[in-house]
């Protein structure tokens, strides 16, 4: 639909997941407001199109708004109001009603039943050029001067000036920029009276120099622990060893929770690995004492315990001290009770850290408590609003970032379209 010149017009920098929620929930909602979507790179929804190896994990199913805030180790207690409003029925809805189906996996995360994220992005951009907004590629806001009379000019650079000019005028303003893992990279943002949670990575794997795994590459168990030594920082699910260290659920959602902290310690530190945590010391020695009894011929490393892998098993003996040819009826204490340390406390040496494949998360961002998030508008700007990562919220892997995502920029899209409210 073509915008009339006289009609409000409504910028959202930022062409992610976040960006194209909010243009597309204001140009749904007010059809007299004109949208324009900046994007500062040549390329569309760039994360959405990787995410979750090309599949796009769009959300997680979670019933309730408390269910879902406890994935969020930044953002938790602030986001549940805003999950009432759009949550993860919501999105599911919104998503259908534009052809596209999602379908439950059972770890609980949902991806479109096609497979691919390409599904998602095409739905995105239809539901963006239905609704009327304007989009333009390469054009880099570097300057947000806000106007007396309200609204804001743009100073703007780039080859999408040749559209544009190299200034826009606008009456509110959505910055969806995604996360940055440098501070400075958010001065543009500070210069507008906000204040910025120090970011740091999220959600990455652990690099190990020297691990006594190195040659298990590939190797998986579906349930492992993951302790942090020293802190109180730990977490259990699915572990892979990497060529590089170890990653997988556990390692990914430890890292999440424990962001602020691992970046203080510089990514250094020890990892204890349990790879049967549904034992603990004083269970796992009398069932290793019976075992024993009833299995005294069997040799010990060619007969793996646990449903651990056999290729696994095989390496802990090893390291254990146990050859080949020991059975369990001949097996030392000693090397049994370094065997039972090896199973619920490997040691790992951290050393530095691995982003996940393309995708890239940040701790860290606008603070909330500036920040209405019933709206998503600034409290101290009015008619500045901000969605998705640029604020201080993050989610663990499963389609957590992604629900924050749609919630924050439709709650933000929404509220731009109706007339501007001053927050206090």
């Amino acid at each position: 639909m073509k915008k009339d010149a006289a009609q409000p017009l409504v910028a959202v920098l930022g062409g992610g997941a976040a960006g194209f929620f909010g243009a597309i929930a204001c140009a749904e909602a007010n059809p007299d407001i004109a949208v324009i979507l900046l994007e500062k790179t040549g390329k569309l929804l760039a994360k959405v199109r990787v995410s979750g190896g090309g599949r796009c994990n769009v959300t997680h199913a979670c019933d309730t708004p408390a269910q879902l805030v406890a994935h969020y180790p930044r953002g938790s207690r602030q986001l549940k109001a805003a999950f009432q409003q759009f949550g993860v029925a919501e999105t599911i809805a919104w998503f259908a009603k534009r052809g596209v189906a999602l379908k439950t996996e059972a770890d609980g995360r949902m991806f479109p039943t096609t497979d691919s994220s390409e599904t998602i992005a095409r739905a995105l951009e239809e539901a963006a050029r239905q609704a009327g907004v304007r989009i333009v590629t390469n054009a880099s806001v570097d300057e947000i001067l806000p106007l007396a009379q309200g609204g804001f000019n743009l100073r703007i650079s780039g080859s999408g000036t040749a559209q544009l000019g190299a200034s826009l005028q606008v009456s509110q303003l959505l910055i969806a920029t995604g996360g940055n893992p440098k501070s400075a990279n958010y001065d543009w943002l500070r210069a507008l009276g906000h204040h910025i949670a120090a970011p740091v990575p999220s959600l990455f794997t652990f690099n190990v120099p020297n691990s006594p795994l190195s040659e298990l590459m590939g190797v998986s168990v579906p349930q492992a622990r993951v302790v942090l030594a020293g802190e109180k920082l730990q977490y259990e699910g699915p572990l892979l060893v990497t060529h590089w260290g170890v990653s997988g659920p556990a390692v990914l959602k430890l890292s999440a929770w424990g962001a602020r902290r691992l970046s203080e310690l510089g990514y250094v530190g020890t990892a204890l690995i349990n790879w049967i945590p549904a034992f603990s010391e004083e269970t796992l020695r009398p069932w290793l004492q019976q075992f024993r009894q009833d299995n005294g011929r069997k040799t010990v490393a060619s007969n793996p315990q646990f449903g651990l892998p056999q290729r696994l098993w095989r390496n802990l003996t090893e390291q254990a001290g146990i050859t080949a040819e020991i059975r369990w009826s001949d097996l030392p204490a000693k090397a049994q009770n370094r065997l039972l340390e090896l199973l619920l406390r490997m040691p790992l040496a951290v050393r530095g850290k691995t982003t996940y494949k393309e995708e890239f998360v940040t701790c860290g961002g606008i603070v909330l408590d500036e920040v209405d998030l019933k709206t998503m508008q600034s409290r101290r700007v009015p008619g500045l609003y901000f969605a998705g990562e640029v604020l201080d919220i993050d989610g663990i892997t499963g389609g957590f970032n992604f629900q924050a995502a749609w919630t924050t920029g439709f709650l933000a899209g929404r509220a731009m379209a109706k007339p501007l409210a001053v927050v206090v």
